[in-house]
């Protein structure tokens, strides 16, 4: 399969590409394999895109009370009292005692206060 990469065939597999079609499916739409298709998208410098194969989600670190430490997020996770137990243990917002995932949590403006000041 070594078809000649045309001006016109190389818009097809632009458009193709800014779809969002996989490398399999522009191949089969314009006879050539998939590794044809990532190498000439790589040969133009197409943008990358992210890879389809999901990534397994880290385990949870157990940070527990008596290896919490300063500068790690001590928002708690789970049940008090259960094995899975544990803390956070990000790195702070500076002056904050959370990361700033729990900050947006633990931090919440009050709007009503906002709307009663306006009027």
């Amino acid at each position: 399969m070594s078809e000649e990469w045309t001006p016109t065939r190389i818009s097809i597999l632009i458009a193709l590409w800014d779809e969002g079609l996989t490398t399999s499916a522009i191949g089969e739409r314009l006879g050539v394999t998939k590794n044809a298709v990532v190498g000439k998208v790589h040969r133009l410098g197409l943008p990358k895109r992210g890879s389809p194969i999901r990534q397994k989600p880290k385990p949870a670190q157990i940070i527990s009370l008596e290896a919490l430490r300063a500068g790690m997020c001590c928002w708690p996770e789970g049940e008090p009292g259960k094995e899975d137990f544990r803390f956070c243990g990000e790195p702070i917002v500076p002056e904050k005692p959370y990361c700033s995932h729990h900050c947006e949590r633990a931090y919440v403006k009050n709007l009503k206060d906002k709307n009663t000041a306006a009027a």
